[in-house]
């Protein structure tokens, strides 16, 4: 395993819902320093295929180091799982057997300190998933409006206090502009107060959580990637998804949903309009979630949620 990269949270249980077999055709979206991916390798055989995906430069140079040894048809691309299709087809498949996609920021990615994304220790105000991107969080600390911070931080943070929160960063923003993690999370603090939260999450956790969304645009992706992948899989093709919080699960809990042919017209309707048709079936009807050797182990599998489906 690669120094930089711990072992993916749900690592079995992951690996059991792809029910991967033999020549199989695989896709792992979210590669990061390729654990499941190398694992997928494994079990799918030399006569399979897979594909490994990540926006991420430090991923994709770990996954390529990892999994270049092993004799597997890999192909490893820096891409947004987006546009998996694409790259599929790019491939030669119009079809695959298994898709698999791990959400959120990566625990290389909040350790590694010039990134960003922690507010654990002091550095520029990063957040870039895809380091090749212009805009930083940053930019939108200092350069979005009141009414656009309010509005990321309410629904992507789906923090209480959001108001106090950016009067707070427009009033400090206001003196000089906020580069570091460090400046955002004092203003946080001094905003909210860090006595309410003594032996609860930090006051910034939630306002990083939606500057990191908002930046990556990761909720947006996220809806177009699930669309991607029901086309994109074979009948009996499987995709698994890892959420680490409550918007990811959300969405993927509505589109299995949506999958399943459930109709979402309003009870006082006396037909069905909507015309939904039966694309797959949930196979989790609850998330799977981690065990406690794991959740004491690592923090952040205590969050973690599993969802599988079926392609019909």
């Amino acid at each position: 395993m690669d120094a930089c990269y711990h072992r993916p949270v749900l690592f079995e249980e992951a690996m059991e819902s792809l029910a991967i077999r033999e020549g199989g055709r695989y896709l792992d979206g979210t590669v990061g320093g390729g654990g499941h991916a190398e694992e997928i390798a494994r079990r799918m055989g030399p006569s399979g295929f897979l594909i490994a995906l990540d926006v991420d430069d430090d991923a994709i140079a770990a996954a390529r180091r990892r999994l270049e040894p092993l004799d597997r048809r890999i192909v490893v691309r820096k891409c947004n799982f987006i546009d998996m299709r694409e790259i599929a087809a790019s491939c030669g498949f119009s079809l695959l057997d298994g898709i698999l996609l791990d959400l959120g920021v990566s625990s290389h990615q909040l350790e590694t300190t010039e990134r960003g994304f922690s507010f654990l220790r002091d550095a520029p105000l990063d957040m870039r998933m895809d380091a090749g991107s212009v805009r930083t969080a940053a930019d939108i600390v200092n350069d979005w409006s009141a009414e656009d911070l309010l509005r990321i931080i309410r629904e992507y943070g789906e923090e209480p206090r959001a108001k106090s929160i950016v009067r707070a960063i427009v009033r400090r923003r206001k003196e000089s502009p906020i580069a570091t993690t460090g400046d955002i999370a004092a203003i946080i603090a001094l905003a909210v107060g860090k006595g309410r939260d003594r032996g609860k999450i930090h006051p910034a956790t939630k306002t990083f959580q939606a500057l990191r969304i908002a930046l990556n645009d990761e909720m947006n992706n996220l809806e177009k990637a699930l669309e991607e992948a029901i086309e994109l899989l074979a009948p009996g093709g499987r995709i698994s998804i890892i959420s680490f919080h409550s918007l990811e699960d959300r969405a993927v809990k509505r589109a299995f949903r949506s999958w399943e042919g459930r109709c979402t017209c309003p009870p006082s309707f006396p037909i069905c309009t909507c015309g939904r048709k039966r694309r797959a079936k949930v196979i989790t009807r609850r998330p799977v979630t981690a065990g406690d050797e794991e959740r004491r182990e690592n923090p952040r599998a205590r969050s973690a949620k599993l969802r599988t489906a079926e392609k019909e």
